[in-house]
């Protein structure tokens, strides 16, 4: 018997997921929901990029404040600027990097893009590390070879100037969570 318990012991804390909530760290969770309180946003749900992950793995991720739990995660591409390569980002807020830049995005109004499912969000730099986002335009679409599964060890790369760029079928979904909201929506990039 004691070896069974520490059997399911050790499985229970190093094998054993039962949420998706571990993917984001619970103080960036309390962060977003207090942002977003506090600049009259969306408070149900944020999207979350964590550029720390591999380009290979899932690390876009809707989250659903009410619920506490992530309801969409997808593959999200970074920028091919500035000396960055499939496995190290090199971060920028200059116009014509072509590189990601951290931090966090309003994200309002929805219109036509020419690339994947034909949709693409503006999205609105918040602070020092983004402001030039919406000069840059930098905005939230989708672009058809994006893989809609991990790929992991292989890498995502070279499908993006400086914007988050999903898959077709993760940016439906995304899609349908944004196109009705009244409020702007928070999208954190951060590592």
């Amino acid at each position: 018997m004691p070896k069974l318990s520490a059997l399911l012991l050790l499985f229970t804390l190093f094998g054993f997921k039962t949420t998706h909530n571990n993917s984001i760290p619970a103080d960036k969770i309390n962060e977003a929901l207090a942002f977003c309180k506090q600049n009259n946003m969306d408070t149900s749900i944020a999207i979350m990029v964590d550029m720390s992950i591999h380009s290979g793995k899932n690390r876009l991720f809707v989250y659903d404040f009410k619920q506490k739990v992530i309801t969409v995660e997808g593959l999200c591409a970074h920028g091919v600027g500035g000396g960055s390569t499939p496995t190290k980002v090199i971060f920028s807020n200059k116009v014509g990097s072509y590189c990601t830049s951290l931090g966090k995005y309003k994200v309002q109004g929805r219109a036509y893009s020419n690339w994947g499912i034909n949709v693409h969000y503006k999205m609105y730099g918040l602070e020092e590390s983004n402001s030039n986002a919406f000069k840059r335009i930098v905005v939230l679409h989708s672009y058809s070879p994006v893989p809609d599964h991990e790929i992991y060890p292989q890498t995502l790369f070279g499908q993006s100037a400086g914007c988050p760029v999903l898959a077709d079928a993760t940016m439906r979904k995304v899609d349908a969570l944004l196109k009705n909201r009244k409020k702007p929506v928070l999208l954190w990039i951060y590592v």
